[in-house]
């Protein structure tokens, strides 16, 4: 139904930044609500931030709130994570992922089972 890209991972020093990008396939791309998350090596996937299908809403993980940035352009298919203050800890794979459910249901957005088309993942690397 949908098929998700992510891209501009790359390596960072810590206190830089990097924009992530994650491009859709096909025409139904608002109707869709969006998430990030990451996983690092030996750990669980954990919920980065999400937008609600309009861009007009989004939530983050507190560990990221003030630094990270989700928007959406659904003209261009396209939703972006803006990343800020870079830290070590913020080194993982990161994800973007689509959800069919309703936004009424927000509560479900920070688990990954809410979440039902991802992309293959783009390396970040903080170095410090």
């Amino acid at each position: 139904q949908v098929q998700l890209v992510e891209s501009g991972g790359g390596v960072v020093q810590a206190g830089g930044s990097l924009r992530l990008s994650c491009a859709a396939s096909g025409r139904t791309f608002s109707r869709y609500v969006m998430g990030w998350f990451r996983q690092a090596p030996g750990k669980e996937r954990e919920f980065v931030g999400g937008v609600s299908r309009s861009g007009g809403t989004t939530n983050y993980r507190d560990s990221v709130k003030g630094r990270f940035t989700i928007s959406r352009d659904n003209a261009k298919n396209t939703v972006y994570l803006q990343m800020s203050s870079l830290k070590p800890e913020d080194t993982s794979v990161y994800y973007c992922a689509a959800s069919t459910r309703a936004w009424e249901d927000r509560s479900v957005f920070i688990h990954d089972g809410a979440y039902d088309f991802w992309g293959q993942g783009t390396q970040v690397t903080v170095s410090s």
